[in-house]
């Protein structure tokens, strides 16, 4: 058997049951009551009746000329249907009067006034003149229980009609109700795992709302590790910006000084290092950027004008690289933060030059739907090595210096402003290399 999980199913369904058993047991104690008073209307009626017609039925016998006995039927003014039959008796049961539709093997002997039951109807006896009249009347059982069924159709057709009203409204209310966690719930489906922020959790019920508050408790602990996580690398990388920078000096200073080869060798050596380790500095502040860091603006700005000046800065620095820009006429506004799009472009760019062939130029176009694409020429990917590139400190075949996480870079700000890291081999329009797109007007959580 399926266990109901949903709050407001259960909520429907006890209470919908609890309802239907309380209309039930209602409905059963006045079918009983009903039938109850209806019996005792009709005994009423009954000895009503026979206790008017007996007066009328003496003084009738009584006038009759004397030896005039012969029992005598009420003749029929109009036809109708008769629920109430009677017959008159004297003492030794001899027919006096009867009613024009009374069945006379219905009349059972006289046994004393009162009521008595037969299988078909319902008597009444009563006697006058110390027993020398007596007259029974009788009613139909048939008739009796036709009336209790129609009353109770009656009163039952309404409640049938209510019932499902009910059901509705409790329907409603409950939905009206649990309104509160619903929206709970989708604050919670709706966010990504990037956001830590605390859940809105005024409008709870109370028996609720202690949960809401741990697990805000919860959310902001855990972005307190974590922004503690970020800031320290952030800060470790600004750090050893100073050292780093004073040791590449030295470095350089030994070059210039020596004229022993393998000096000259190790500076070299020790320079290409220590400038690796300054990329990765660098990267690892634009990772704690990408995950902790505002990347939206309130107003919006040309993203030509970042990726053009990102692309002069780079064509100055990558000589080994010829950068090919391409931008739209129009200006291409967005909210995203200029420093983001170079985060994204530097990082893109460079991917593409370690990785790509140094004799093609790296190709940057922006459309003019806020698209960026980064293309170089080089070896084909795979489809299953495309779907790793992201991952952070995972490094492509190419025989660059690059440090593993430019792409997961992109990505992290591509999820946070509600877009998609694209990465194709081949790049459109050719055999060979590769491409990375990414959407820049999307308007995401950041």
């Amino acid at each position: 058997m399926r266990v109901v999980r949903s709050l407001q199913a259960r909520l429907l369904l006890s209470l919908g049951s609890l309802l239907l058993v309380i209309w039930l047991g209602a409905a059963w104690a006045t079918a009983v009551l009903l039938r109850h008073e209806i019996e005792e209307v009709f005994d009423s009626s009954l000895q009503e009746t026979a206790q008017r017609l007996l007066p009328l039925a003496v003084l009738d016998i009584v006038g009759r000329e004397e030896g005039d006995a012969a029992s005598q039927r009420l003749g029929v003014i109009r036809n109708h249907t008769e629920l109430f039959t009677y017959v008159v008796r004297n003492e030794k049961g001899e027919i006096l009067l009867r009613s024009h539709a009374a069945d006379v093997s219905a009349f059972p002997a006289y046994d004393g006034p009162g009521f008595r039951r037969s299988e078909r109807y319902r008597l009444y006896s009563e006697e006058a003149l110390q027993g020398t009249v007596v007259i029974t009347v009788a009613q139909p059982l048939d008739h009796q229980a036709s009336i209790i069924r129609d009353m109770r159709m009656v009163l039952g057709l309404p409640v049938l009609l209510v019932i499902p009203a009910a059901f509705g409204a409790i329907a409603v209310a409950v939905r009206r109700g649990t309104r509160p966690l619903r929206s709970f719930r989708e604050q919670l489906e709706t966010r990504s795992e990037k956001d830590l922020g605390a859940v809105q959790a005024d409008d709870l019920p109370s028996e609720v709302a202690p949960l809401a508050a741990t697990m805000n408790a919860l959310l902001a602990r855990l972005r307190s590790a974590f922004d503690a996580e970020r800031s320290l690398a952030a800060n470790t990388a600004h750090e050893l910006r100073t050292p780093l920078a004073g040791a590449i000096a030295q470095a350089q200073r030994i070059r210039k000084e020596t004229a022993e080869p393998q000096t000259l060798q190790r500076a070299t050596d020790i320079e290409a290092t220590l400038k690796r380790l300054t990329a990765r500095a660098e990267r690892l502040m634009q990772l704690a950027r990408a995950e902790g860091g505002r990347l939206t603006l309130d107003a919006e700005v040309d993203l030509r004008d970042a990726v053009s000046v990102v692309v002069e800065d780079m064509r100055r620095t990558e000589r080994a690289h010829e950068i090919s820009l391409l931008l739209p006429d129009a200006p291409v506004v967005s909210s995203i933060d200029p420093d983001t799009v170079g985060i994204l472009c530097r990082n893109l760019i460079d991917n593409a030059a370690q990785h790509g062939d140094r004799e093609k130029p790296v190709d940057v176009a922006l459309s003019a739907e806020g698209v960026l694409s980064v293309a170089n020429a080089g070896p084909l990917v795979s489809p299953e090595r495309l779907h790793t590139l992201t991952r952070r400190f995972e490094r492509g075949r190419g025989s660059g210096r690059g440090s593993g996480i430019g792409l997961s870079i992109v990505a992290t700000i591509a999820d946070r402003i509600g877009s998609r890291l694209e990465l194709r081999s081949p790049r459109p329009g050719a055999n060979d290399g590769f491409e990375a797109r990414i959407a820049l007007n999307e308007r995401g959580p950041a």
